[in-house]
């Protein structure tokens, strides 16, 4: 929904509200990429041992969390835009930070690294809130492209950074990489500051309106979210070492495996935010699980570099637009909450991420990799069915026979 305002304001300064949520949105995915781009110089040039490189994250998970649950909170307080200037501030810190391990003692260098990672999860967690709010506000008759189109360019920046630090570190100038994403997100935050944003449902928020915490189709919600982070998490983070480890493939074959990935996830998102537009996105969202499963279950069989490569790129197109059509339907759920809704849903993402990063080390030390990829199938099964349990709910119910004829709801 929209008020008289918004309407009038969007034709007068388009661009510049836009341009600047939409920038954050690319800076975020290549903020959130930078520390793992990076890993060959983190453990080469400045020491940190395979144990180090692996707990910086947890602070990143950590700080997501705690800004996502608060972000609802904060932005009903102080605004969208305050939060969107904290999360852009936030990232340019963890850039100085990633850059500044190279010049301080070398027995701060690990410490600078884990607040730097802390500020880039405390970024991702506040910048929810307003990333996910003002795209229906821009554009109120396409709101579940627009969620989709902003995700997809935060799948462009996880995709990007890899390609962008590659130059830097070839030339022996890595400490470029961190400085180039500090002025980006400096100039985003300038611009930002100096521009008006029209104002949003989720600001909009009472205190007379009771939060949907005790409600079962909430927790259906954060269900799915959560178990949509056990996959993606799986397929992501040990993608390289599958197929390299069990299947024998090579490294840099592996690491193409990892990429295609997350091309194939992005561009999942942008073909889904065409087919929203004619399709139900209840639709969409249930078909997704499905590519899940199958690729969970056919990754043992793959019989070489291709087969493999081939099942990551099914794997990125399942997992691409589920996450943002979560956000969309949520906030459709929820429309006196939006900017809370869509911050837990962040925070049900991280700790998805993070829980299932650890729990898959375990496992992999007591079964093979091939029971552990088909069991992970049931992630996506659990999924598949919190959100049917969602669609036949209100507000936007479904029936079986209308999202398998397409029928769209408005």
């Amino acid at each position: 929904m929209t008020t008289d305002t918004t309407a009038a304001f969007i034709p007068r300064t388009f661009w510049r509200p836009v341009g600047v949520v939409y920038g954050a949105a690319l800076l975020q995915g290549l903020a959130m990429v930078s520390f793992p781009a990076s890993s060959t110089v983190l453990t080469g040039s400045l020491g940190l041992s395979s144990a180090q490189y692996g707990a910086i994250f947890l602070p990143q998970v950590a700080l997501a969390i705690v800004g996502s649950v608060g972000g609802g909170t904060l932005a009903r307080r102080f605004g969208l835009k305050a939060l969107l200037l904290v999360a852009l501030a936030a990232n340019a810190a963890s850039q100085g930070l990633l850059a500044a391990a190279v010049w301080v003692d070398p027995a701060w260098a690990f410490p600078s690294v884990m607040i730097g990672t802390a500020s880039m999860g405390l970024a991702f967690g506040v910048g929810g809130a307003p990333l996910n709010s003002y795209p229906p506000t821009f554009f109120p008759d396409a709101s579940d492209t627009a969620v989709v189109t902003l995700h997809s360019l935060l799948g462009a920046g996880l995709a990007l950074g890899p390609v962008v630090v590659a130059p830097f570190i070839a030339r022996d100038a890595w400490i470029g990489f961190p400085f180039l994403l500090l002025a980006l997100c400096c100039l985003v935050l300038v611009v930002g500051a100096l521009t008006d944003f029209p104002e949003t449902d989720g600001e909009k928020e009472t205190t007379g309106t009771p939060r949907p915490v005790r409600q079962r189709l909430f927790w259906a919600f954060v269900v799915a979210a959560v178990l949509y982070a056990f996959a993606e998490g799986t397929f992501s983070n040990w993608a390289v070492i599958y197929l390299h480890e069990a299947k024998g493939v090579s490294q840099a074959t592996a690491g193409l495996a990892l990429s295609v990935f997350w091309a194939a996830l992005v561009a999942g998102r942008l073909l889904t935010s065409a087919l929203v537009l004619r399709l139900s996105s209840q639709t969409v969202w249930l078909v997704l699980p499905l590519l899940m499963i199958a690729a969970f279950l056919l990754l043992p069989l793959a019989d070489g570099a291709a087969a493999g490569i081939g099942l990551f790129a099914l794997a990125g197109l399942g997992c691409s637009a589920f996450f943002p059509l979560t956000i969309t339907l949520i906030s459709r759920a929820y429309p006196d909450h939006v900017a809370w809704a869509s911050s837990m849903m962040i925070a049900a993402l991280m700790l998805g991420v993070g829980a299932g990063s650890f729990f898959f080390g375990p496992l992999r030390e007591a079964f093979s990799f091939a029971m552990i990829y088909r069991a992970s199938a049931l992630y996506p099964l659990a999924a598949l069915i919190a959100a049917i349990v969602i669609v036949r709910s209100e507000p936007c119910r479904q029936t079986i026979r209308e999202l398998w004829t397409g029928s769209r709801c408005q």
